[in-house]
């Protein structure tokens, strides 16, 4: 799964820096002009101004062709994570995709997946080493150099931009918006990389809110019944703690309830570290994803063990 996972990762990767060059989708301030699919879109304006078409076929033209498609679009997506959550964030966004190579290259640097994580996350064959601050660094700089860049090009003519970075003779604006842009982003994919996933950006908000609102929304499941066999989790890749903890990039906790996964990606990797260490041991694996009624039955679990708890708190 993971490695299907990152086929879908890296491909819409390379479609995120490759769009504007492609003329795929970019606004170029220069003209005010909206590209996408290699087509110029208008919305008819110009055609009003002109006389030619009348102020209710303009008003028409501006509904199917902005109006019309965002809505659309906007549906369709949370569609997709009103069933099974924030299934762009753990699968195809750009974004997500750097956040867990920063986070490889800081765990091999001191052992934790965020500069903020308290205990350190232990993986087998990965011994932390002070050799690699300088590889997490210089990735940060480099990624918010690409990303800041990569967005210039989608106002901006990307041959202008690249043309004039390669010559030297980039614009005062161009020069003061790629000096601050990969200003913030490095800090960003720094030390606030988890938090801007969690908090910060508009896209997860609305997926998890969605999802959320669904009790028959996709969750990972957690079979109690059998929770004494997490006292055991442990195999060459995950030698101490929860191997489910471990493997969750998001520094979550997956066997919590759904609440608490309030920005679970639902990248998996939680159900396949449970599931090695599981079969390891001759064991079935106490995490599943569950959908549609199945989901419905989890959430009511999950609700019961809390009531008990509390009650036993008490």
């Amino acid at each position: 799964m993971q490695r299907r996972r990152l086929f879908f990762q890296l491909g819409f990767f390379a479609l995120f820096l490759l769009a504007p060059a492609l003329d795929l989708l970019r606004f170029d301030l220069n003209e005010a002009q909206l590209w996408f699919l290699g087509q110029r879109w208008s919305l008819g304006i110009d055609a009003f101004r002109a006389g030619e078409i009348t102020a209710n076929e303009a008003a028409m033209r501006i509904f199917l062709r902005a109006f019309l498609p965002a809505i659309v679009v906007a549906v369709a997506f949370l569609g997709v994570a009103w069933r099974y959550g924030r299934l762009y964030c753990g699968w195809l966004c750009p974004h997500f995709t750097l956040v867990e190579t920063l986070n490889t290259a800081l765990h091999r640097a001191c052992g934790k997946l965020s500069v903020w994580d308290k205990h350190r996350t232990t993986r087998a064959g990965v011994e932390p080493s002070a050799r690699w601050w300088p590889v997490f660094g210089g990735l940060c700089l480099a990624f918010g150099f690409m990303w800041a860049i990569t967005l210039l090009t989608y106002l901006l003519p990307p041959a202008t931009i690249w043309g004039n970075l390669f010559a030297g003779t980039l614009t005062p604006n161009q020069a003061r918006f790629l000096v601050i842009g990969t200003a913030v982003f490095t800090a960003e994919f720094g030390f606030a990389r988890h938090l801007f996933c969690r908090f910060g950006c508009a896209v997860g908000l609305f997926q998890s809110l969605a999802w959320m609102a669904n009790p028959k929304g996709m969750v990972v499941a957690f079979d109690r019944d059998h929770a004494r066999d997490c006292r055991t989790c442990t195999t060459a890749t995950h030698p101490q703690g929860s191997a489910c903890d471990n493997g969750c990039p998001m520094r979550l906790h997956p066997r919590n309830i759904k609440r608490m996964m309030f920005s679970c990606v639902q990248c998996g990797q939680c159900l396949d570290s449970c599931e090695e260490t599981q079969s390891a041991q001759a064991r079935a694996p106490l995490l599943q994803w569950k959908v549609g009624a199945d989901a419905v039955r989890e959430t009511l679990r999950q609700r019961k063990a809390e009531l008990a708890q509390q009650k036993e708190s008490t």
